[in-house]
């Protein structure tokens, strides 16, 4: 996948979780770092409900771009919902475990993708 493709549906993804009032969403380019996917997409909800309701928003945008996730697990909790968009995987944490496992720290050698404004680009561009 070209890189402006996977940045597209980050992007889409980032839109569809702020949608939903996503606190602190934040990507990281990851495609040198790993060979699995070419981004993260981290976001924050405020419970479980709200993390479900972030995570389907996610779902339902990447439905109306004819994607499906290639799983999602953690949505019955709400306390870490991944779902893998096969290049763009996205975590999305209620406060106290996104600190507890702290992706940011864990993927720090990233490059961090600026995804404010619905496009999603290296955010020293």
């Amino acid at each position: 996948m070209s890189e402006n493709e996977h940045l597209t549906k980050v992007a889409a993804a980032a839109e569809a979780a702020l949608d939903r009032k996503a606190e602190d969403v934040v990507a990281f380019d990851v495609s040198k770092l790993t060979s699995f996917a070419d981004a993260f997409l981290i976001a924050t909800g405020t419970s479980d409900r709200h993390a479900r309701s972030i995570a389907d928003a996610i779902t339902e945008a990447m439905a109306k771009r004819g994607e499906k996730p290639l799983g999602m697990e953690g949505h019955d909790e709400g306390l870490w919902v991944l779902i893998d968009l096969d290049d763009v995987i996205v975590h999305v944490f209620q406060s106290e475990v996104r600190r507890e496992y702290d992706l940011e720290r864990l993927w720090s050698d990233a490059p961090a993708l600026d995804v404010a404004g619905g496009a999603a680009r290296t955010a020293a561009q």
